[in-house]
């Protein structure tokens, strides 16, 4: 297949096609999705793959909520092990090992991490044989080895592969591996690829009521152009919710009392320079709270997280000066080094959509895991919530399965068999990489971060650079990134604001440490020749980030969720999310 774009004209046209199923002789969907994070273009992707004329929407950008605000991490979960629940682990380790070989190998890369230990006996038998079983359940699966086995470390091979970890009481370690992704690139990808399978796709698309027919069946949406005001009714045979931690908001629109019950956590995570912590591999380390990792990404480290409850907006969730002062706290009690807020060059914080136990009174549901559960307040409407990253294609395919109903089995999901966009041709790709490079006189890292991010999506980037150079060239003040990104992302991407490019297609938002406001005149001027905005147009982009930029930065120097959330908020979207009421 080849694979087809994100633009503006195909927004305009699932907008068309959304409109046009409820007029006099149109044909209803099949499938009309809500949530554009990972399980919502999981499922686009699974229901488009199974024949099913779908549709997908989102309020805000692609992966703009939970799903770009990760840990950034393709994990089988060992914190499972301790709860004996090995069918979950092997699910996650499935998944994992899906991920990297097959469905999306040059996003998802291996990453090693060190548990270190500090009781030879006991504790080193226990990790060990947790993590032997992690990888006893991961090569289960048929085909060679994703990943290699895990290795024991001395105290010596500790010190040698993390030298700024304090060693007083370490006696060696336990290295294990999982992987890492670009989450919101995920994301982005696997839109693209259910578009590609004849999905429509519609971001800035808000949900704003739910219809139902004269027996009470939910028959499709109204929805809202957030970037014009336009309305249009839509009718799908089965929507399908996957709002993550804004799942409760949506049922309400179906007038129900019945649902999941989802509850938000907060974490953060803090950005700093690659420099600053001498260390090879990956760290994973237990805090009275939650989990301490040390990821090495690129040019920085990311460490977290934290895990708070939340019950403000979800929209715009910030770090604030307590919880900074949490990790650094954490993170400098077992460094020999000592990091400060002058270290921390980003950060953003992110909401896990917790499955509640139990579902409301009146509604029929499939437990499927621990993690996640599926469900049906009213007929006609599925609800997807719980889970994580790793699982978002189980978590699909049992979503499109349960709305499908006895049906399913005629069309049974085939998404473990199809590579995202850019995965096929990765290695042949690679090697055409060479002439490039010398061509255009890239650094081997510059190879690697382009290969990462588009694997064999490339060809359309140096397509764009043979017909305009200068796109060869690296962004002047950003120049981890080619000026033919901007462009690409804004042609093939999605890109309906300048803060998309900022904060999903790139991440610029969080790994410089003026939040790319000095590149930003660079991009606008990208951005506006590709999307033909005008120069006002092109203005009021630039105003909207640079103040949100700034909130953001006095966001961080609060005390409390209460006081960042206001600083937060006083800065307005361009295109903002309505606030609903349920119906009645």
């Amino acid at each position: 297949m080849q694979p087809r774009p994100l633009t503006r004209d195909s927004r305009e046209e699932a907008l068309e096609a959304l409109a046009a199923s409820s007029e006099e002789g149109g044909t209803p969907f099949d499938v009309l999705v809500v949530g554009g994070g990972v399980t919502g273009a999981g499922v686009a992707l699974d229901a488009a793959t199974r024949g099913l004329s779908t549709v997908v929407v989102e309020a805000q950008d692609w992966a703009a909520g939970t799903s770009s605000r990760s840990t950034k991490l393709v994990h089988g979960g060992l914190r499972y092990l301790q709860m004996l629940d090995f069918k979950l682990v092997h699910e996650a380790l499935t998944e994992r090992g899906l991920l990297l070989r097959r469905i999306a190998p040059h996003l998802v890369k291996p990453m090693s991490f060190l548990i270190p230990l500090e009781h030879r006996v006991w504790q080193r038998a226990y990790y060990g044989a947790g993590v032997t079983l992690y990888d006893v359940l991961a090569n289960v699966m048929p085909g060679r080895r994703a990943l290699p086995i895990h290795q024991h470390a001395t105290r010596r091979g500790l010190r040698r592969q993390f030298p700024d970890l304090r060693h007083e009481t370490a006696i060696g370690a336990v290295k294990y591996w999982d992987a890492t992704v670009d989450d919101a690139r995920l994301v982005t990808m696997l839109v693209r690829t259910a578009v590609t399978y004849g999905a429509r796709a519609a971001s800035r698309t808000q949900v704003v009521e739910l219809t139902k027919d004269d027996s009470g069946r939910v028959n499709g949406a109204v929805l809202q152009d957030l970037e014009t005001g336009r309305r249009v009714t839509a009718r799908a045979h089965r929507v399908i919710n996957a709002t993550g931690v804004w799942t409760e908001d949506v049922e309400h629109l179906a007038d129900t009392s019945g649902g999941l019950r989802v509850l938000a956590s907060k974490g953060i995570h803090l950005v700093v320079p690659r420099e600053r912590i001498k260390g090879s591999s990956g760290l994973l380390l237990q805090t009275e709270k939650s989990v301490l990792f040390f990821i090495p990404w690129s040019r920085y480290w990311i460490i977290g997280t934290t895990d708070t409850p939340w019950t403000l907006d979800p929209q715009h969730p910030v770090p604030t000066a307590r919880d900074v002062d949490y990790v650094l706290e954490h993170a400098n009690n077992v460094l020999t080094t000592r990091l400060t807020r002058e270290d921390v060059i980003g950060s953003w914080a992110g909401l896990r959509p917790l499955l509640q136990p139990g579902t409301k009174e009146g509604t029929s549901s499939a437990k499927v895991s621990r993690e996640h559960t599926v469900a049906s307040p009213v007929p006609g409407l599925t609800v997807i919530a719980g889970g994580k990253l790793t699982t978002y294609r189980v978590m699909a395919k049992d979503a499109v399965d349960f709305a499908l109903g006895d049906a399913a089995a005629e069309t049974p999901s085939i998404t473990d068999e199809i590579p995202l966009v850019g995965a096929v041709g990765e290695e042949a790709v690679r090697r055409m990489a060479r002439p490039w490079q010398r061509r255009y006189g890239w650094s081997g890292q510059m190879v690697d971060h382009l290969l990462h991010r588009y694997g064999s999506l490339l060809t359309e980037l140096v397509e764009m650079m043979e017909e305009d150079p200068s796109l060869a060239r690296p962004l002047e003040h950003a120049p981890a990134y080619l000026r033919a990104e901007i462009a690409y992302a804004c042609s093939h991407e999605g890109v309906v604001h300048l803060e998309d490019i900022l904060y999903h297609r790139t991440r610029l938002n969080y790994e410089v440490p003026d939040r790319g406001v000095h590149a930003l005149p660079e991009i606008a001027e990208i951005a506006a020749a590709r999307l033909r905005w005008d120069q006002e147009r092109t203005e009021r982009e630039l105003a909207s980030y640079r103040a949100q930029a700034a909130a953001e930065e006095e966001a961080a120097r609060q005390p409390d969720d209460p006081s960042a959330e206001r600083v937060r908020q006083a800065v307005p979207d361009l295109a903002p999310m309505l606030r609903l009421s349920p119906p009645g």
